[in-house]
């Protein structure tokens, strides 16, 4: 790493690019920065490359679109929706079989679906066609438990989860031909649903270019796990959806950053990875990394010292600082440097465990699918949401690979 032997010869350049911003604005900044890029080129300047982005939210704060409604309503939803869907596949658990299920995996996405079902998924009226939604087919228990909430299905079809074969249950993964009346689309097995979704998506612009349809505001919506991103169809047709302009089509990668069997990128960073799998495809590419709870710690750290630990971190750290707790996380990530310590000294360990990632914050979630689906600049989106394995489920299971999966 380049040692700065003239930190304040720096610091005035960073002065005047914060200057440059807060008088003109960012594309001003932008503009000046591609023109210096241009002229250090030329004199055979070796700029350094990357196709990603700090390790942070992509939308800042101050420009994230309002979430309405009732967020404590909405959190009891949720958590009574979390609790069937852990009720019903440790209670076929105890049936004959191990039939069993991916509750974990569901309990980590479970905001992600509920801002897309109150606020963006679209039923369909006399006015336009319904959205598709192709779910994640280990997030299952999850929307099943959903639909009981609403009506859809008995007490007893939920104990008869994975004993579909009659016609009176509920079948493991999202399922058509068992499930007429239900699914739409089959995801399972992995990778399924992104390629379907991707050419679902081509279908309809196609049909709409050639006026057989009116496409419309209708949206092909599709929930994916980071580990899923290893299938080969998953990332297989992205570059199309790039090249054809597929701005119907709107991914939401759920980085919960485990497998059924072990991490994702123990050593790498995931999120990091698909950002730049997705940018160079011709995607927008919105993070959303870390939780509100973080943002006074981001206005508070004017030395970037905060930000410069999190792009350092790989993911087996961040899911030692889930599992070993605040006072580990105080330890090993603010006590990299004292500055940062001293950041937050007046922190409690419980104020530090609070500290919340983005794909369990609502507010975030909502500002990045309002993004997605007002402000895509006619490119194909993808939503790269921070989340823990088995959240919800205390020290036994989050960001684990618990025995319920």
């Amino acid at each position: 790493m380049y040692q700065d032997d003239d930190p304040i010869e720096t610091s005035e350049w960073l002065d005047a690019l914060e200057s440059l911003i807060e008088q003109e604005g960012v594309d001003r900044a932008k503009y000046i920065l591609e023109r210096l890029s241009e002229r250090a080129s030329r004199e055979g300047t070796e700029l350094p490359y990357s196709i990603t982005t700090p390790f942070r939210n992509s939308i800042p704060a101050t420009k994230e679109a309002r979430m309405p409604g009732d967020l404590f309503m909405e959190r009891r939803i949720r958590s009574l929706i979390r609790w069937n869907a852990m009720a019903m596949v440790l209670r076929a658990n105890q049936r004959p079989g191990e039939l069993g299920g991916h509750v974990s995996s569901f309990s980590s996405a479970a905001t992600l679906y509920d801002v897309g079902f109150n606020y963006f998924f679209h039923g369909g009226d006399e006015k336009r066609e319904s959205d598709l939604v192709y779910f994640q087919g280990h997030s299952s228990p999850g929307i099943y438990a959903r639909s009981y909430l609403e009506g859809r299905f008995e007490e007893a079809q939920l104990d008869k989860y994975r004993e579909e074969v009659d016609g009176d249950g509920l079948s493991s993964y999202p399922h058509p031909w068992l499930m007429p009346d239900y699914w739409q689309f089959p995801t399972v097995s992995m990778g399924l649903g992104p390629i379907q979704a991707i050419y679902q998506a081509h279908v309809m612009k196609y049909l709409h270019s050639r006026e057989l349809i009116d496409m419309g505001d209708r949206k092909v919506w599709c929930f994916v796990g980071d580990g899923e991103c290893d299938e080969p169809e998953t990332l297989g047709s992205i570059s199309m959806a790039g090249r054809e302009n597929l701005s119907n089509l709107i991914f939401v990668v759920n980085c919960n950053l485990q497998r059924l069997d072990g991490p994702v990128r123990g050593n790498g960073k995931i999120i990091q990875e698909l950002e730049g799998i997705f940018r160079g495809a011709g995607w927008n590419v919105l993070k959303v990394v870390w939780g509100r709870m973080w943002d006074p710690l981001f206005e508070k750290d004017k030395d970037g010292l905060m930000q410069r630990v999190m792009d350092e971190a790989v993911d087996g750290d961040l899911q030692n600082f889930k599992s070993n707790g605040p006072a580990y996380t105080r330890k090993n990530f603010f006590g990299k440097y004292p500055e940062l310590s001293k950041l937050v000294e007046n922190l409690s360990d419980e104020d530090i465990g609070k500290l919340n990632r983005g794909g369990h914050d609502p507010y975030k979630i909502y500002a990045a699918y309002h993004k997605a689906v007002h402000d895509h600049g006619n490119r194909p989106t993808v939503i790269l949401a921070h989340t823990i394995k088995g959240y919800g489920f205390g020290t036994a299971g989050e960001a684990r690979t618990p025995p319920t999966r």
